[in-house]
């Protein structure tokens, strides 16, 4: 019940933490950050990981270390029972509702797939940390039961060792996944396509590069295109800027910045 109460008590922190991630990160571009403060949900969600390894996994697994070894009074409490099914209850609601905001932008896709090719952590962080509280509410109540039927400790003990590692696990999968997006992680391959698609139907590009992006938030991506020209006269390079420009953000809004190095091809 301790391993569940430190459990909670740091996701209600965690939650706290990714609100102030996602704050700052919506501040606008200055001089010191000319792209902006996206990458500010990105620390934070890095911080959130750390302090579910070190606290919540670390404490939950200390803590059934020292039953095992101590080795407790076993005590019979139905208010454990009552406690952990509110907690199911309400971590369900809230599963569900993650689940379904986290679903509204990835339908396609298979949940594992859909977390790693999420650029937003605080949406797939939410989620993840609700399925290991039900699990952890699981663990929790079937350690208490064995406990309570064969009167041993061992079983407590093991059942938080268990809740550690299982937060252990999940921040270890975020912190994987939190540290491609910090240190520039590209943008998903269907964006890439939509861009390549724009530039192979523009008749006065006869060569490009494969676009260079960077995700620089959830909903910000940069792009960089290197590409040669045909040899037109009269070509206004303005406006074709303008009309690349022009598509790339109607066929993605959440492409912000787009750079171009052109150069005209020798005849």
């Amino acid at each position: 019940m301790l391993s569940e109460g430190i459990h909670s008590t740091v996701d209600t922190g965690n939650q706290l933490l990714l609100l102030l991630g996602i704050s700052k990160s919506e501040k606008p571009a200055d001089k010191e950050h000319p792209f902006g403060y996206g990458k500010e949900i990105y620390f934070w969600s890095l911080i959130v990981a750390i302090l579910i390894f070190a606290i919540g996994g670390g404490i939950s697994a200390y803590e059934g270390v020292i039953h095992l070894i101590g080795k407790p009074k076993v005590e019979r409490s139905y208010w454990n029972y009552i406690i952990l099914g509110t907690s199911f209850i309400f971590e369900s609601i809230s599963f569900y509702i993650a689940h379904k905001n986290f679903r509204k932008t990835t339908p396609d896709k298979d949940l594992y797939t859909a977390i790693v090719k999420s650029k937003d952590p605080a949406s797939f962080l939410t989620l993840l940390e609700d399925a290991a509280a039900l699990l952890g509410i699981l663990f929790a109540a079937t350690g208490i039961t064995l406990t309570a039927l064969t009167n041993n400790p061992l079983y407590d003990g093991i059942a938080s060792i268990c809740i550690g590692l299982l937060l252990a696990l999940v921040a270890l999968f975020l912190v994987r996944e939190t540290k491609g997006l910090l240190i520039g992680e590209s943008a998903n391959k269907e964006v890439i396509i939509e861009v390549e698609t724009i530039l192979k139907e523009d008749s006065r590009i006869s060569f490009f590069d494969r676009p260079l992006t960077m995700q620089l938030g959830p909903d910000q991506i940069f792009i960089a295109l290197n590409l040669k020209l045909k040899p037109e006269k009269n070509m206004q390079v303005k406006e074709l800027f303008l009309s690349i420009e022009e598509k790339i953000y109607a066929v993605n809004s959440k492409i912000k910045l787009v750079f171009f190095n052109i150069s005209e091809t020798k005849t």
